[in-house]
């Protein structure tokens, strides 16, 4: 069965893992801030901070900038449901928004119209890797003193007008689980410009510790530290920066193979009747997953076709204002719910060969 995606792995990660084994420091440590510093690089970004995954990075920076009990975040319905466990465990109240049918991003005119006083934070999710309308999104943080915190699990190398995601804004976090981008195995990354909150989140990353273990021990009293604000344990090891080190060096590769495979699923799908294809950037985005609307209620059939040809298909994902632990917050969002039922991911992923692309388009072909 061919996968909808699979991490691009090999010798040279564990290279870069056989040099943290012979270190023998397998924690936060040195390894950790090398992957911290190439990230800043290769984003433009003022701050990195490096830590174990993608939700604990959005969890972290909610927590960092203050977002608590009874505060509202909006938030698109259709992401995972991480993004929404990240608001509710701080006892927030998510409100769900309306996507862009056509690029499934979030719908700047439905989130415009659930602004009220109640509202601390907007989250956008850079579905598929494509960005978000991030100049109407800022302005309206600016205009009514909400903060945005971009969801870019999806959208690591991405750019936006010319300017990488991660680079501007307010704060955006990233995730490089097997399946991302880049992988570090498991990680996230914090990235934002402002100095204060970065440092509340290198605290916050180890127990709200004002020093972490790599650096306590270059000092004469290595034993000492000091517990300044609620933390958590987030931060990153060393074996998964090392894995990270070795995939960030790869990306150009990584981006030029899927988006030629984009390019490669966009002509082949694009006069067919029964499916619509998404609107990319082809030019900015780098493709986290490939997905297609399939019209007229066929999708099941053509899951279970695809599926006998040894093609596999996901579904990502279920609106969560649909699932029961967030019941108490749904809101009826028909727009997001006909997408529900028409989207199909489809495989994306670096080792794809000829014949796997060929597979994927001739089996959808041959559907119809």
């Amino acid at each position: 069965m061919l996968p909808v995606s699979r991490p691009s792995i090999g010798s040279e990660e564990l290279e870069e893992v056989k040099k943290v084994f012979d270190t023998g420091w397998l924690g936060l440590g040195s390894t950790v801030f090398e992957f911290e510093n190439a990230v800043k690089e290769y984003l433009g970004a003022k701050n990195v901070i490096a830590v174990n995954t993608g939700t604990t990075a959005l969890h972290i920076a909610f927590d960092a900038f203050g977002i608590t009990e009874g505060d509202e975040v909006i938030v698109p319905s259709l992401t995972f449901c991480a993004s929404i466990q990240v608001i509710t465990a701080l006892r927030a109240i998510p409100v769900f928004c309306e996507v862009d049918p056509d690029t499934l991003n979030i719908d700047i005119n439905d989130l415009r119209k659930r602004i009220t006083p109640r509202i601390k934070a907007i989250m956008p999710i850079h579905y598929c890797g494509n960005a978000c309308d991030m100049d109407s999104l800022l302005d309206i943080g600016k205009k009514h003193s909400i903060l945005i915190i971009e969801d870019a699990a999806h959208a690591f190398g991405s750019s936006y007008k010319g300017k990488k995601i991660g680079s501007f804004g307010d704060v955006t976090c990233f995730s490089f689980d097997p399946i991302k981008n880049i992988t570090c195995g498991e990680g996230g990354a914090v990235v934002l410009s402002d100095d204060d909150i970065a440092e509340e989140i290198r605290r916050k990353r180890i127990l709200g510790i004002d020093k972490d273990t790599w650096h306590r021990y270059q000092n004469k009293k290595s034993w000492f530290y000091e517990v300044t604000t609620q933390g958590y344990r987030y931060h990153m090891s060393n074996i998964n920066a090392a894995i990270g080190l070795a995939q960030l060096k790869k990306i150009s590769v990584f981006i030029e193979k899927k988006r030629k495979i984009v390019a490669t699923y966009n002509e082949a799908f694009r006069y067919l009747k029964g499916i619509k294809i998404l609107n990319w950037n082809r030019d900015e985005t780098v493709p986290f997953t490939y997905m297609i609307r399939v019209l007229d209620g066929r999708r099941g059939e053509m899951m279970d076709f695809l599926n006998e040809k040894g093609v596999g298909t996901g579904v990502h994902y279920i609106p969560n204002h649909l699932q029961p632990f967030f019941k108490p917050f749904s809101t009826p969002l028909p727009i997001t719910e006909q997408v529900y039922e028409e989207i199909l991911t489809l495989p994306l992923y670096y080792d794809m060969t000829e014949n796997d692309i060929d597979l994927v388009i001739q089996s959808i072909i041959a559907f119809f």
